[in-house]
């Protein structure tokens, strides 16, 4: 990874942020939108149950599995020390406002949407003893709650106390509305030495519960909410491919909404071309490694050749499912693979941007069809239409509403770890309350 560390005094870094808050109209677009898609749910709801709560299911599934990444994300670069990503990974750490959001949708998923999204719930009798007791209501319900909410409170406490350093610094920074929260957060901070150190070190820990619970609570939610949906289907690189995607279109929406923000913070001095690169970099080889994963899967059920296995691929690659099934590894995997391969096409926005965008979209058809061909098996006709594109666009709206709403109430980067003095000592690990440095084995 490239390394700039030459970053502008804390009190240019306060001017230059408040400078620039987060556009009131890009907020009021945002709520607009979910608006819009409030409206097409409950249209839905009169019209064809079963079809509004599908679109939400499937929506909810791309955006919240993105937005749990963005954290992890953040929580990664904390466990390496990273110094590159200092100027960017705040604009990670916002996805985590998604998240509450995102809990509540899941909760009425299981209670009121459950048997209009898995067919278990009351139209297919589950005639393996195991999967039955696997899938029994209560069971279903709490373990939904329990890895969904434990990933969202270690992510939140992850984000809390990054962004804890930058309120204390940085006091008149943010939105009024969220001034008592910030006051709150600012309460109790000391020296800064101290605190960077002790924040540091309780950081490294959250950090990596973040990620073990992004990977485990994810693998049981990619098995209850994507691949029970298909009762006679089973395969074990199937949570990889669920998580993985959400990695993958994490780091190129992250890519997009860095671009956004150095043009619109005029911090090309900030966010430079060498950031794109890395995050060029990143995106190209967790294409590579989602290719590598999906391939895997189909490799291994081809080769077998079990019809308990077979029928899953079959039905996707054959009748109206086809086309949308062979545009994603051509949007996911071979326009970015072969785009991205380059520096050039990294560090040339534009073309950065056109695989970013075929990725994303591509991950998107992906989760489409993971879940419709399972509920609706050999169809005459897609169903994709308005129930769908609404939906689509009332969750892009409530997730942008939340994303600006976080990054316009606390301070858009890390500055705190810009700007301290300190900012170098955390690559050597310190006891915090004697600010010594700790035996290697420590």
């Amino acid at each position: 990874m490239s390394q700039h560390y030459h970053y502008p005094a804390r009190a240019e870094f306060a001017k230059r942020l408040a400078a620039k808050p987060v556009p009131g109209g890009i907020k009021t677009a945002a709520l607009g939108a979910a608006v819009v898609g409030i409206a097409v749910f409950v249209f839905g709801l009169f019209s064809n149950a079963d079809r509004a709560w599908q679109a939400l299911h499937f929506n909810w599934l791309f955006f919240a599995t993105i937005s749990s990444a963005g954290a992890a994300f953040a929580a990664v670069q904390r466990i390496v020390t990273a110094r590159w990503s200092r100027p960017v990974v705040r604009f990670a750490e916002g996805y985590v406002a998604f998240l509450p959001v995102a809990f509540v949708i899941l909760l009425l998923i299981l209670f009121p949407g459950r048997e209009h999204i898995f067919t278990w719930a009351g139209r297919e009798t589950i005639s393996v003893a195991e999967k039955a007791r696997y899938l029994q209501p209560g069971w279903f319900v709490l373990r939904g709650i329990f890895f969904f909410g434990a990933m969202m409170v270690l992510q939140l406490l992850f984000v809390y106390h990054s962004i804890r350093m930058d309120v204390a610094v940085l006091p008149e920074y943010g939105a009024k509305w969220a001034a008592g929260l910030r006051a709150k957060m600012r309460a109790g901070f000391g020296d800064e030495r101290r605190e960077l150190h002790t924040q540091h070190s309780l950081q490294g820990k959250l950090g990596v519960a973040v990620c073990i619970s992004f990977v485990v609570g994810w693998c049981f939610m990619a098995w209850d909410y994507s691949m029970s949906i298909s009762l006679h289907f089973q395969q074990t690189m199937y949570a990889w491919i669920v998580f993985m995607g959400a990695w993958l279109n994490m780091i190129m929406s992250l890519s997009l909404l860095a671009m956004w923000w150095r043009k619109h913070l005029q911090a090309d001095d900030l966010v430079t071309i060498d950031h794109f690169w890395d995050l060029g970099k990143l995106g190209f080889a967790f294409t590579a490694f989602f290719g590598y994963i999906s391939f895997s899967q189909y490799l291994v059920i081809w080769y077998g050749n079990m019809p308990e296995e077979t029928h899953f691929y079959r039905l996707r690659l054959s009748g109206v499912w086809k086309t949308v099934t062979l545009m994603v590894p051509v949007l996911v995997f071979v326009l970015p693979f072969f785009g991205l391969i380059s520096k050039a096409a990294k560090v040339y926005l534009p073309t950065f941007v056109l695989f970013a965008v075929c990725s994303l979209l591509g991950i998107y058809l992906h989760r489409y069809i993971e879940i419709y061909p399972s509920i609706y098996g050999e169809a005459t006709s897609l169903p994709f239409g308005l129930q769908e594109i609404g939906t689509t666009v009332g969750f892009l709206g409530l997730w942008a509403f939340c994303y600006f709403s976080f990054m316009d109430a606390f301070p858009v980067m890390r500055v705190f770890m810009m700007t301290t003095p300190a900012k170098d000592e955390v690559q050597v690990p310190v006891d915090a309350r004697t600010m010594e440095p700790l035996p290697a084995h420590e």
